[in-house]
């Protein structure tokens, strides 16, 4: 059932709203597929994947004049799949010799992780179609939700580094639900009911999806190129997350010492600093606010594996499960 929460009206993020578009934006919209939107009026179906209007500017900007640099790492993930975990423990991994951990103003203390490992196309295009990108040390940490064959020429062509971060559809799609109602109640919308956006996520009608066909992009690639995109599975990293976080570190040249591992304590560090109760509860991401307009406790729901059994009713779930192996057929793949 849809509720309503009166409360004064206020915009979605930057990157939902459907105004500040460019000219060849404007010219594009109409020749391409359209459907409802989550929360953005509608999406627009460009090269097979589904955003909203502002999104899909970001999209071409970057695609159009991102420039790829060989030491580059690039953090992607299918939307609601751990993208806030992800950049938090690759940006502790990284940075471990640049930041003491035991700094009072260490950045993942003060700042939200998507601050930190910032969206090429959700935030970064979005707000500037030509960003000067000359202040960012290397290695550049950069992220995207973009399907693989979307991604700029420039990361294609260079030895830059791809980690693809994806998660059981099941509970993509009810994390999605979540948010993308919050994000309503933040523009003053009524929310939507679950059935109508299972119906249209399992339609491929979502951002950046259709889902199945987003995580087959980056599985294939990973097979047939495992030194640029390392294919890791939501489900695993929780699970074992020392293991992957030792195999994170090795795929992107950044690897623990003998002596680091044998003492433990740096790896049990980051992985305590970058648990989802230890983001939770940081005063930044209990208060604080990103520039796209998201409040930072709004990517810290539960975090959990299977939330998606407290959710979905039997029949939804053999839709789900019906359709994901009939996608993934003889991949390979299993989610």
């Amino acid at each position: 059932m849809s509720t309503h929460l009166e409360t004064s009206p206020t915009l979605p993020p930057k990157y939902l709203q459907d105004d500040k578009l460019t000219q060849e934006c404007e010219e594009l919209l109409p020749s391409l597929p359209k459907e409802k939107g989550w929360v953005s009026s509608h999406f627009y179906q460009y090269k097979g994947f589904w955003h909203p209007a502002r999104q899909l500017q970001g999209v071409i900007a970057c695609q159009k004049h991102f420039e790829a640099q060989n030491s580059d790492i690039l953090l992607v993930t299918t939307p609601k799949s751990g993208t806030t975990w992800l950049k938090a423990i690759v940006f502790a991994l990284v940075k471990r010799m640049h930041y003491h951990r035991g700094m009072e103003n260490y950045p993942l203390f003060m700042n939200n992780p998507h601050d930190l490992v910032p969206f090429l196309d959700l935030k970064i295009y979005v707000e500037n179609q030509t960003p000067d990108l000359s202040s960012f040390p290397c290695p550049r940490l950069f992220a995207t939700h973009l399907p693989f064959n979307s991604l700029p020429k420039s990361v294609h062509n260079a030895p830059c580094k791809i980690v693809y971060l994806c998660r059981n559809p099941k509970d993509t799609f009810v994390s999605l639900w979540h948010f993308t109602n919050k994000l309503r109640l933040i523009g003053n919308m009524e929310t939507n009911s679950l059935e109508d956006v299972l119906d249209r996520f399992c339609k491929g009608v979502s951002i950046y999806g259709p889902f199945w066909d987003h995580v087959l992009g980056y599985w294939k690639e990973s097979l047939e190129n495992p030194n640029k995109v390392l294919f890791l599975k939501y489900e695993d990293l929780k699970e074992n997350p020392t293991f992957y976080l030792k195999k994170i570190g090795e795929f992107l040249d950044f690897p623990f010492s003998s002596e680091e591992e044998k003492s433990g304590g740096i790896l049990e560090e980051i992985l305590t600093i970058c648990s989802f109760d230890n983001l939770k509860n940081l005063e930044v991401n209990k208060s604080g606010k990103l520039s796209s307009g998201e409040e930072n406790k709004a990517f810290f729901r539960r975090g959990e594996v299977g939330d998606w059994k407290n959710f979905l009713t039997a029949e939804m779930v053999d839709r789900i499960n019906s359709l994901t192996e009939e996608k993934f057929g003889a991949s390979g793949l299993e989610l």
